[in-house]
This record gives C-alpha cells, sequence and structure tokens, in this order.
C-alpha cells in the first residue's frame, strides 16, 4: 500500500486520486470505483455488513486509498500495512459539510425516492452499494446524526484530533483543500519528486451532481 488516506470524502479526494495514478502510485481505490465497478462491492459489503474484513480482496489490483469507504477503517489500516504513510486530507468543517449535503447525501436521498436519472452508460448502483455506504458513512462515520449539523461538527473536530494523536508524526502528512498545498506534502509522504505539473481539481459539487444526474444547485428543489 503506497498511501492511506485517513481522512473523510469531500475534501478533495477525487484530486488526490487523479494526483496519485498520474504519477504511478495508484491505482487509487475511491468511492468512485465502488460505484463506478459493481465487481468490487462484494468484499466491502461483507466489510461492512459482515464484519468479514478480507483486505487482499477489498483492495485487489489497488496500490492506496483515499475516500470512503477505506477512510472509515482507518484504524485498521495503518496496522494491517505499517510502512503506509498516510495522508490527512481535511476542510474547514462549514464547506465540508455543505458538499457533502449537496453531493453525496443528496444522491442517497435521490436514489431512495427513485428520483435518479439512470445512467445508459453505467449500472445502476446495487441494493449492496447503497448498504455499504448506509453502513460505513451514515451509521460508523457520523453516528446515524448526519442532519444534527453539531454533533457532527463535533466528531469532525474530534476525528481530526484522533487521528493526529495516533499517527506517528513522522508517518503523518497533512493535506488541507483550503491552503491549496498541491503536490509538495503528497510528494514528501511518499518520498518522490515533485512533479512540477499542474495539481489535478476534480469533482467540484457541481461535477458531481452532473455525474450522478442530480439537478443542478440552482434548479434542486
Amino acid at each position: 500500500m503506497n498511501l492511506i488516506g485517513a481522512g473523510f470524502g469531500r475534501t478533495g479526494t477525487m484530486s488526490i486520486k487523479t494526483a496519485l495514478e498520474d504519477v504511478g502510485q495508484g491505482p487509487c481505490f475511491h468511492m468512485i470505483d465502488l460505484i463506478r465497478n459493481p465487481d468490487t462491492v462484494d468484499p466491502w459489503h461483507d466489510a461492512a455488513v459482515k464484519g468479514e474484513k478480507d483486505w487482499d480482496a477489498m483492495f485487489a489490483g489497488y496500490k492506496a486509498t483515499i475516500d470512503w469507504p477505506g477512510c472509515t477503517f482507518w484504524k485498521e489500516l495503518i496496522e494491517v500495512y505499517p510502512e503506509a504513510p498516510v495522508l490527512l486530507n481535511v476542510r474547514d468543517f462549514d464547506p465540508w459539510y455543505k458538499s457533502l449535503h449537496n453531493t453525496v447525501y443528496a444522491l442517497r436521498q435521490a436514489s431512495q425516492k427513485g428520483e435518479l436519472t439512470p445512467d445508459p452508460n453505467r449500472p445502476p448502483p446495487s441494493p449492496k452499494l447503497w448498504e455499504v455506504i448506509g453502513t460505513l458513512l451514515y451509521k460508523v462515520d457520523f453516528g446515524g446524526n448526519f442532519e444534527d449539523e453539531a454533533w457532527m461538527r463535533e466528531m469532525y473536530k474530534n476525528r481530526i484530533e484522533e487521528i493526529k494523536d495516533t499517527v506517528p508524526s513522522e508517518r503523518l502528512t497533512v493535506w488541507k483543500l483550503e491552503d491549496n498545498p498541491g503536490w509538495a506534502p503528497i510528494a514528501g509522504a511518499l518520498g518522490i519528486e515533485d512533479p512540477g505539473t499542474p495539481f489535478p481539481h476534480l469533482h467540484d459539487t457541481d461535477n458531481f451532481r452532473e455525474e450522478f444526474g442530480l439537478p443542478p444547485l440552482d434548479k434542486a428543489a
């Protein structure tokens, strides 16, 4: 495992995934892989729902992980892959919570209501996929309290502090979206040279909503 991303999604994770793959440190597993590649779902469903974790199966073919579902298991991953550097990808709470509400949460709500526009180029998300997302995000990470903003704020702060307190400083790199950190922290964590190319900027809220058939925010009910 070349890199363990411990931070939640909606913190620049698609950009980081693409960056890692651009410099040969991937493939990097990300929630989008779970959605786009149905063959990846079963081992994650076993882990989320049954508690049966086969790390080799969960990360088969991948050399790094960022975003959900991997970040839910950060404590275990740092033990399973003791040589892998750890990236704490973070973002200020308010824009993070807003982004999550307008993307991942909105997608789940629309799916539950049957309001998603089918994508002819991709199989529809399976019930198992939604069970993985519902279990790992909304039950395990968010404790069933996603709509309680005050609870989420405290959880978010405490989780960041726990990661910083748990992972040795020489193994941990913090990458904060608002600081526009680009390549330097990631290249340092990986022990590679800064490639000197523009850092990717992908999958903002509008891109996410367009990809998954959600209405633009200015037209959303």
